[in-house]
């Protein structure tokens, strides 16, 4: 199931992730593609918002994951620099996608085959200097339910 809709500026962009981060439960996973300033943790802030977490949401590249504590965990995963699979798997990933928190990868594209069935893909495409894309794809039912609602599709 997949769907695409966009945004017109960062605060919209926000506005998207904050409506999503308000619907998303202990489990989910939302996995990240799009290029270098694509808006990805733009939407991962705004989900943290619509989650009530009150951390400095900011791109974990450096030290890989951050963890943001609130009554459901956001596990904010930023794969920029490792270079394959075994990188991914040897910083535990499993720990998190599989834990008791919302997981949000960013650079999903460097785990694509152990990514879990039971996810979100979100690609970003910049279509402008503010304006983006955002196609949604989805095999779990649930997810799909809240993507329609925030989408009207």
């Amino acid at each position: 199931m997949k769907t695409t809709t966009y945004t017109n500026n960062c605060i919209e962009t926000m506005a998207l992730g904050e409506a999503l981060g308000a619907k998303l439960a202990a489990g989910d996973v939302i996995a990240l593609f799009g290029d270098l300033g694509a808006g990805k943790t733009t939407l991962t802030k705004g989900i943290a918002e619509g989650m009530n977490l009150p951390d400095d949401i900011h791109s974990p590249t450096f030290t890989l994951i951050h963890e943001h504590l609130g009554a459901v965990p956001l596990y904010h995963v930023d794969l920029y620099r490792l270079a394959s699979e075994d990188d991914v798997e040897s910083i535990g990933i499993e720990e998190y996608i599989y834990g008791h928190g919302v997981t949000i990868i960013e650079w999903a594209d460097r785990m694509k085959t152990m990514l879990p069935p039971e996810r979100l893909d979100i690609e970003i495409r910049m279509t402008g200097d503010e304006t983006r894309d955002f196609t949604f794809e989805t095999e779990s039912p649930r997810l799909w339910t809240i993507i329609k609602e925030l989408t009207g599709c």
